[in-house]
């Protein structure tokens, strides 16, 4: 059985923005913009996925307080 391959988080965003800055110049034919908007939207939903993947590990993230365990929620701040 093939194992899974590990998103790259970096990678992806790298890659999406040189996809950004190829659509912003304009030179793509449709065809061209219309393939790499579609890579682009689906880089962007695997990379919320694992900003969301990775809040979650956040708030799963635990303190001791008074020898409790405790889950410490996530906060943008």
């Amino acid at each position: 059985m093939p194992s899974k391959k590990t998103f790259d988080f970096e990678n992806a965003l790298t890659e999406l923005e040189t996809l950004v800055g190829k659509l912003e110049d304009g030179e793509l034919s449709l065809e061209e913009s219309l393939q790499h908007f579609e890579r682009g939207i689906a880089l962007s939903t695997d990379c919320q996925k694992a900003l969301q993947t990775a809040k979650l590990k956040v708030e799963k993230l635990i303190e001791k307080t008074d020898g409790e365990l405790k889950t410490t929620p996530f906060t943008e701040d």
